[in-house]
């Protein structure tokens, strides 16, 4: 059972930093916003990220955790714990071009978390918190990742080329710990492995 609003019953600080244990069927699990209670979690979060990409061969780069610690006393982070505290995924959300756009990113899942809609909750949360601190942005997120393809495209996100997303430098520049930042740059920034997905608030607005 997820719950996307309820705050976990245990500090989070208090919860063990990562498991391998094999979650119970019927333990409710607990979307939030992150705060300054789950700043310890940003080192586990980030070895997370790496070794998923590694497993893969593929996908997000490297991520700083004190970017990530930053993103949760911001605000602009939502995190999931099962009720008795342990940790079991991330996002966080990042503005560009003066806040026109809006990157859904980090999307992380524990292992032994996987399969449960975790990430469904989580994307959901995320994208939630997107639409009511920025209303007016564009959101998007590039992955390689098909699972996360579909979530977006539950959101209403549509597959769009590089062109339409943010064209800020600091952006693509956190690509450079990818493996494939050589075909980013190979395709001067205009094209890789990762799908573009883009969700404008114009479409709502033509409905």
């Amino acid at each position: 059972m997820i719950n996307q609003y309820e705050v976990p019953v245990c500090a989070a600080h208090n919860a063990p930093a990562l498991t391998s244990t094999t979650p119970e069927a019927d333990e409710e699990i607990v979307v939030r916003l992150a705060t300054a209670l789950d700043i310890d979690f940003a080192i586990p979060i980030c070895a997370e990220m790496e070794s998923s990409a590694k497993a893969r061969g593929t996908g997000i780069s490297q991520r700083d955790p004190a970017d990530i610690k930053k993103k949760m006393l911001e605000g602009k982070a939502v995190i999931a714990f099962t009720k008795s505290g342990v940790w079991a995924g991330f996002s966080y959300i990042q503005t560009w071009e003066n806040d026109q756009f809006v990157s859904n990113s980090g999307l992380i899942v524990v292992p032994a978390f996987r399969r449960l809609k975790v990430a469904s909750a989580i994307k959901q949360k995320i994208f939630e918190l997107s639409r009511q601190l920025y209303p007016q942005a564009k959101i998007f997120s590039i992955t390689t990742g098909l699972a996360v393809m579909k979530l977006n495209s539950r959101l209403g996100f549509e597959p769009v080329t590089y062109t339409e997303i943010t064209q800020d430098p600091q952006f693509w520049g956190a690509c450079k710990s990818c493996v494939n930042y050589p075909i980013l740059v190979a395709h001067g920034y205009r094209n890789c492995l990762c799908t573009a997905m883009l969700f404008s608030p114009d479409l709502l607005k033509a409905l």
